[in-house]
C-alpha cells in the first residue's frame, strides 16, 4: 500500500500568476519630468545592485519602453537612459526627443550594445561636485 506524502494530499495550484501593468505615456514632457524627479529623489549609490523600481520606467502607447536613473558615487554622477522595443531598435528621432528632456547638464553618449539588440543605452557622466 503506497504511503501518502503531505505534498500529494495538498491541492495547491502549480503556478502563481501575477499581473504587470504599465500605463501608456501620452505627454512625453510631463513623463520625462516625472522620471527625472524620481531619479533625483532616489539616486542609486554606487556600487549598486542595479535594482530599479517602476518609478523610473515609462512606456509610450506605441510600445517604447523608457528607463531613466541617476547613479552617484563620491566623485561622479551618471545619468542613464535606456530605450527598448520588442519589435525593433528605437529610432534616433524618438530617442533624441526623450534625451533632450531627460538628460540635463551633460551630453549623453550611446553605449555599445549587443548585435541584434532592440535596446539603446545612453549615459552622461559628470562630476559629483555641483
Amino acid at each position: 500500500m503506497p504511503i501518502a506524502s503531505a505534498a500529494s494530499t495538498l491541492s495547491l495550484p502549480l503556478a502563481i500568476g501575477f499581473e504587470f501593468r504599465v500605463d501608456p505615456v501620452t505627454d512625453i514632457a510631463s513623463e520625462a519630468a516625472r522620471l527625472r524627479a524620481a531619479a533625483e529623489a532616489k539616486p542609486m549609490r554606487l556600487p549598486v545592485n542595479r535594482k530599479v523600481d517602476e518609478t523610473h520606467h515609462a512606456v509610450t502607447p506605441d510600445g517604447l519602453s523608457v528607463w531613466y536613473t541617476i547613479q552617484v558615487s563620491p566623485h561622479n554622477r551618471i545619468q542613464e537612459a535606456i530605450f527598448e522595443r520588442t519589435d525593433r531598435v528605437p529610432s534616433d528621432d524618438e530617442v533624441n526627443e526623450w534625451l533632450g528632456l531627460l538628460v540635463v547638464g551633460a551630453r549623453a553618449t550611446e553605449a555599445p550594445s549587443f548585435p541584434g539588440s532592440t535596446t539603446r543605452r545612453f549615459e552622461a557622466f559628470e562630476s559629483a561636485a555641483r
